[in-house]
């Protein structure tokens, strides 16, 4: 007897295991390259991308691995390490949209070897302005198309070769899905009336500057609050920036080298000699020893150095914000009035509340308001610090007069101390 159909249980998902054509050879030569960029160029509608770095392992957040797909073409895959740049890439894409996952991780490896998108989706900010509770990959894959991928290799070392071949299947993966995915994260936006939103961000992850360098890097050295005097504090500036040129030099991360918690025991200690230097705790193997000199050196220039680094550096950052009572009560207490207002704002819209309004731009807002408290004042001082048109048309209209009220509570407050009479004051009429 055959079952019938009642009898089977469909699956909410099906697990995808492998790509549909199978996993591609990874270009390693200038020749392939140009071949398939010519293939890419040939290619309709939108062209998936994604990289794979090899953060943690090696320096720096270069592409080891450059996945593409593209109707017409299938998936390509990459190795930039041996191909140079892909500006050849770049070129067959001009006017193509790209649609990647996270597009702010993987962007800046790409234009450093010479692509740049002149269009952009992002499957994963899409996500959020969606209001989707999970944005991985996988998540939104299984969600909105059925799929479930494996993603057993995210955090492996990419600079490996040869790449074995499931983590070459896993990289493929990456891409399989991606335009399917686009095609219905853009219906699910314009379902809830949010496609504009997205675009706007898109447009403003595509066309954002390159972050400045940080200044003075090495002041994120996790601990640096245990280093209590100025010549430790350049100590600590001096083995950061040996251990950052090793780390350049070898090509590896330079937490693979010494960790941080090695260079706070060793400004703090200060050793004098070998032996004391590989008794300083994260200071042993044969490299601590091989590069014994080079630590030492840099404790020995801070021991003799006549200009010591200062606790502190002048900064456009803001303070932290639990400094704010004391710095500027007046900021602190907007802030407490206004960022309730905009996490209601975003719940409303199912939005995070970070997508709906840059926690630094309102930050900024709260610390140096506009002089004005209209509506067009408070757009515009949005606008100035970088907030998007359909953030600001969201937000402005409760900013306003919650700006407004703050304003007219501050100055009644201030005519109730100017009526207030002196402390003993005869003359005061009777309460």
């Amino acid at each position: 007897m055959v079952a019938g159909f009642e009898d089977y249980e469909i699956p909410d998902s099906v697990h995808l295991a492998a790509p549909f054509d199978g996993i591609p050879p990874v270009i390693d030569t200038v020749a392939g390259l140009e071949r398939a960029a010519a293939a890419v160029a040939a290619g309709t509608g939108p062209a998936a991308i994604d990289t794979e770095r090899a953060s943690g392992f090696r320096y720096g957040q270069r592409a080891f691995l450059v996945q593409l797909r593209r109707e017409g073409v299938g998936t390509v895959l990459i190795d930039p390490e041996a191909t140079g740049s892909l500006a050849v890439l770049g070129e067959a894409l001009s006017g193509v949209e790209w649609v990647l996952h996270a597009a702010t991780q993987d962007l800046p490896s790409l234009r450093a070897l010479g692509m740049e998108p002149d269009r952009l989706f992002d499957t994963e900010l899409g996500g959020r302005i969606a209001g989707l509770r999970r944005v991985g990959l996988a998540a939104e894959t299984e969600e909105l198309l059925g799929y479930t991928l494996a993603k057993e290799h995210s955090a492996v070392d990419w600079s490996k070769r040869p790449l074995p071949k499931d983590w070459l299947n896993y990289a493929a993966l990456d891409v399989e899905m991606l335009i399917q995915l686009r095609w219905a994260m853009e219906e699910l936006l314009r379902e809830k009336g949010k496609l504009e939103w997205a675009l706007q961000e898109f447009e403003a992850v595509r066309t954002a500057e390159p972050a400045p360098p940080r200044q003075d890097p090495w002041r994120r050295t996790s601990g640096i609050n245990k280093v209590k005097g100025r010549r430790q504090l350049t100590a600590l500036r001096g083995l950061w920036e040996e251990r950052e040129r090793l780390a350049q030099h070898k090509d590896v991360a330079p937490g693979r080298l010494l960790p941080d918690a090695a260079l706070v025991a060793a400004a703090t200690a200060m050793p004098r000699t070998v032996p004391q230097l590989l008794a300083t705790p994260g200071f042993h193997g044969r490299l601590a020893a091989r590069e014994a000199p080079r630590w030492l050196r840099a404790i020995s220039e801070a021991r003799t150095a006549t200009e010591l680094v200062p606790f502190t550096v002048k900064s456009d950052a803001l303070p932290p914000v639990k400094a704010w009572e004391v710095k500027r009560p007046e900021a602190a207490a907007r802030l407490r009035a206004l960022k309730p207002l905009v996490a209601e704002i975003a719940e409303a819209h199912e939005l995070p509340t970070e997508n709906l309004l840059t926690p630094e731009h309102l930050r900024r807002f709260c610390w140096q308001p506009p002089k004005s408290t209209t509506d067009q004042a408070v757009a515009d001082r949005l606008r100035d610090l970088g907030a998007r048109r359909w953030q600001v048309e969201l937000t402005a209209p409760a900013l306003g007069p919650a700006w407004r009220e703050l304003r007219a509570r501050k100055r009644a407050a201030r005519q109730v101390e100017r009526d207030q009479p002196p402390a003993g004051d005869e003359d005061a009429p009777a309460a």
